[in-house]
């Protein structure tokens, strides 16, 4: 695991657990628009990099419309599998320059960076509140 994920992971595993699945999601989705804009900033400077930041940004989308959270869309996934597989899109974002080719260059920080965010957001996200969002739902009527 790269450095970058590993401070990450070390400075926020142990603290409180601050942030709501709201929260988390507004998060996710900055993150999203962070790896399209990347994309299209990295496309004449570098094809892999823009290549693999829509790659990381569709993935993360893909997730965050199919998980049961606020701004999820099917709800398919659980929320705290979410978190789960949020902590593997850290590891693919810090991973990708060295797999795409372009691990020696500029571009690769902005991975590492967004890696790190996403490791310090999912650590310091409390997965177990209940969604005030989903407790508000009327029962269906047989």
């Amino acid at each position: 695991m790269p450095v970058t994920t590993t401070v990450a992971d070390a400075l926020t595993k142990r603290l409180p657990k601050v942030v709501s699945p709201e929260g988390h999601a507004i998060a996710d989705y900055l993150t999203i628009a962070g790896f399209f804009v990347a994309g299209a900033l990295f496309w004449r400077l570098n094809r892999r990099a823009a290549l693999a930041a829509f790659a990381c940004g569709g993935a993360e989308l893909a997730v965050n419309l199919l998980t049961d959270y606020p701004g999820g869309v099917r709800r398919l996934i659980g929320f705290p599998l979410h978190g789960k597989i949020d902590l593997g899109m850290a590891a693919m974002a810090a991973t990708i320059p060295e797999f795409m080719g372009f691990a020696k260059e500029r571009q690769r920080g902005f991975f590492l960076a967004q890696a790190g965010i996403i490791t310090a957001t999912t650590n310091l996200t409390n997965f177990d509140r209940p969604r005030l969002a989903f407790a508000k739902r009327k029962p269906k009527v047989a």
